[in-house]
């Protein structure tokens, strides 16, 4: 039977999976292929066919080996920090586990077609573990190979998942005798993603977007970390364009397995008073949960992202204004005034 072509978008329903599919839907000729528990809009359905389905059911990963020759693969599906720490092992098996099994998937392909699958992973800032804040402060501006030493299961996750992916597309049957075509694996650090469009859901960066939604709503909100707590952080719409201009950059061009991207970064103080410009009787208060500031205390205050720069014309579009001014508060006002 005569594969079909088709691009794979995995944790699909999630607003990067969403923002994912429109896009790709508007500039892409090849089917996109779906692939998440929780189902996705209506209006999506008609530009791509969802299954839904875990990334470890093994049966239907083989299923969809037999009818598709995937050139391009999103793995979106992950658990995310706060409940990895909760559930360690279901998130080894979720993060781990299913990034492995599709990279086994992407590999076969590779090598059947005889051209490399294009693989992009979405990391994180959790794959960083900083010490103490004295080396926080000291070394603000964190590049890719420094501070590795993750804190968290997901960050433990995410980094192991790099490696591998990296194994993959460079040392996979490098003893056989003949060499082997390989995947093509390219991964993204993002720092703490916020969204106008969808309320977060696990993640310790959280607290800067939770201010937002709760603000918008009326709510009071006790942010889990303190005041001084400083994290760099993206506007969705810059993560979605990192993650495309990533997938079409020229192999020739890309220096590097794993590229930081990063926007602003600020205090969750900065962040209260944002909020407040915006929302003027906004009830904000710090009740810091010691044991996620120990988290976000280990991460770094701001990503070095000159490499993805220099190598495939990185650049987001959203700064602290734009994000705020342009995204954020107008698409939460309406988001809440309906």
């Amino acid at each position: 039977m005569m594969r079909k072509k088709a691009i794979l978008i995995t944790g699909a329903s999630g607003e990067i999976g969403q923002a994912l599919i429109s896009s790709l839907s508007e500039t892409s000729s090849l089917p996109i292929l779906t692939l998440d528990l929780h189902p996705i809009p209506k209006d999506l359905l008609d530009v791509c066919t969802h299954i839904s389905g875990d990334i470890l059911d093994q049966k239907l990963l083989a299923r969809l080996v037999t009818e598709f020759d995937f050139e391009l693969i999103f793995h979106l599906a992950a658990l995310l920090s706060t409940r990895s720490e909760f559930s360690p092992e279901l998130a080894h098996q979720v993060n781990v586990d299913g990034t492995l099994a599709l990279l086994q998937v992407a590999a076969e392909q590779s090598q059947r077609r005889g051209a490399p699958v294009t693989f992009i992973f979405p990391s994180s800032i959790a794959a960083y573990g900083m010490p103490d804040l004295g080396t926080k402060a000291r070394d603000r501006s964190v590049k890719e190979w420094q501070w590795n030493n993750p804190t968290t299961m997901y960050g433990c996750n995410k980094l192991y998942c790099e490696h591998l992916g990296i194994y993959y597309s460079k040392y996979y049957q490098q003893l056989s005798a003949s060499r082997p075509v390989m995947l093509d694996f390219r991964s993204l650090r993002f720092p703490g993603l916020i969204s106008a469009y969808t309320v977060p859901s696990g993640g310790t960066t959280d607290y800067g977007p939770e201010m937002l939604h709760a603000a918008a709503q009326g709510k009071p909100y006790a942010c889990f970390v303190r005041e001084d707590s400083v994290l760099p952080f993206m506007a969705m719409p810059d993560a979605v364009t990192a993650l495309l201009e990533l997938a079409s950059a020229p192999a020739e061009s890309l220096h590097h397995s794993v590229y930081n991207v990063t926007s602003f970064s600020l205090s969750a103080a900065d962040f209260r008073d944002q909020v407040a410009r915006a929302f003027p009787d906004t009830r904000i208060t710090f009740e810091p949960d010691l044991k996620r500031q120990g988290i976000v205390d280990s991460w770094p205050a701001e990503l070095d992202d000159q490499a993805a720069r220099r190598d495939w014309g990185w650049s987001p579009a959203y700064d602290l204004h734009r994000a705020f001014n342009e995204y954020l508060v107008p698409n939460i006002h309406k988001r809440y005034q309906r």
